[in-house]
């Protein structure tokens, strides 16, 4: 028998409704490094609790957290909430003697960030932060590629997350187009982890920056017939250099035509290079020196870290990546990661805010700045 671990849900938003669905796909992991149960859910919205109640488990429906925390069935808290909430509801699990599987960007700003991430310590609790897109099978070739490779001398990296739904005018303004809520670095806190945590976790950090920020929506409708700010950065490119060097572009963008939702990483070395994009979610782009030049296409196909009954021949999509996600947190929670590619650390966090920071302090400048 695997032990069974207890799961509560604060935020019962997008993420926290997809967090329930990959947990309720968890027998089709072949190889699961515990079990599983849904036994609780937070939300202020009396609505997002309703949906919550056709899923077979979950006893406790709260609007206040602090009850599903106080609660002796939920051993690990997943926090879907606003930046601004992060710290307080962040803190407040860990010091309730509960794990967790926090959302970026882990606080609001840098020094929330780090007061996070000094409770974490005291608490000795296990956390970890969300980022799904790495765990794509294209995005493990490329991890396994770099890490047993000999790449030569590292020529440039990029690394982009591209959207476009805010080029729809129409968008009612929600809490992540305001600075008060999503945070100064805009588009850099909800999508800047994706890009930095895979080129983190292979040693790709940069020692210098030069920030492009973007707030071109300045207004958007308030849903009450008239009008509201829109105050937070809409697109964010940050040239970097790397220790060696080497560029690394990074690129986290919600005005991207022609980009529904697209993470690409691309790793370029003298012997060899390797791309990825979730666009063409079974293809991995690779090449090598040897004379005539020409990049080799391979179709991975349906093949996790984490085995799956799901034939290899299919392609592979957001659910499983998150599904391939919670079962590293899982594992490695307990102690059984054995060198796969894990979920991001609260150091990678607090890195990305770093680097934020200093990207603003770029564009303000209009220079480049030390990092």
């Amino acid at each position: 028998m695997k032990p069974i671990v207890k799961i509560g849900v604060i935020g019962g938003g997008l993420m926290g409704r997809e967090t329930a669905s990959a947990l309720a796909r968890w027998f089709v992991l072949l190889d699961r490094p515990v079990d599983v149960s849904l036994t609780a859910v937070a939300d202020t919205d009396p609505g997002a609790l309703d949906w919550f109640r056709q899923v077979p488990g979950v006893s406790l429906l709260t609007a206040d957290y602090r009850e599903l925390l106080a609660s002796p069935d939920v051993d690990v808290v997943y926090a879907a909430v606003p930046h601004d909430l992060h710290e307080e509801v962040y803190t407040a699990t860990v010091a309730a003697g509960k794990d967790l599987l926090a959302e970026k960007p882990f606080g609001i700003d840098l020094a929330a960030a780090q007061r996070i991430s000094d409770s974490v310590r005291s608490s000795g609790r296990f956390v970890r932060v969300s980022s799904e897109f790495p765990f794509f099978p294209g995005a493990q070739a490329v991890f396994e590629h770099l890490r047993r490779d000999d790449i030569g001398d590292l020529l440039e990296v990029q690394s982009v997350f591209l959207h476009s739904s805010d080029l729809d005018l129409k968008k009612p303004v929600n809490w992540k187009r305001k600075a008060a809520t999503c945070g100064q670095a805009g588009v850099m806190n909800d999508l800047g982890l994706h890009v930095v945590h895979l080129p983190f976790r292979l040693g790709f950090h940069p020692v210098s920056v030069y920030a492009q920020l973007q707030n071109v929506v300045t207004t958007r409708p308030d849903g009450r017939g008239g009008t509201a700010d829109c105050d937070t950065w809409d697109n964010a490119t940050l040239h970097t250099t790397l220790a060696n060097g080497a560029p690394m572009r990074l690129e986290t963008k919600r005005l991207a035509p022609g980009e529904t939702n697209t993470w690409r990483v691309e790793v370029l070395g003298s012997r060899c290079g390797v791309r990825f994009s979730t666009k063409e979610p079974k293809t991995l782009w690779s090449y090598r020196d040897g004379g005539s030049q020409g990049w080799i296409r391979q179709d991975v196909g349906h093949k996790p870290s984490y085995p799956v009954v799901t034939g290899g021949i299919f392609e592979f999509g957001f659910p499983d990546a998150l599904l391939q996600m919670l079962a590293a947190y899982l594992a490695e929670r307990e102690g059984r990661l054995d060198g796969r590619f894990g979920c991001a650390t609260v150091d990678e966090a607090v890195m990305s805010h770093r680097l934020w920071a200093a990207a603003l302090s770029s564009h303000s400048s209009h220079r480049a700045v030390d990092f």
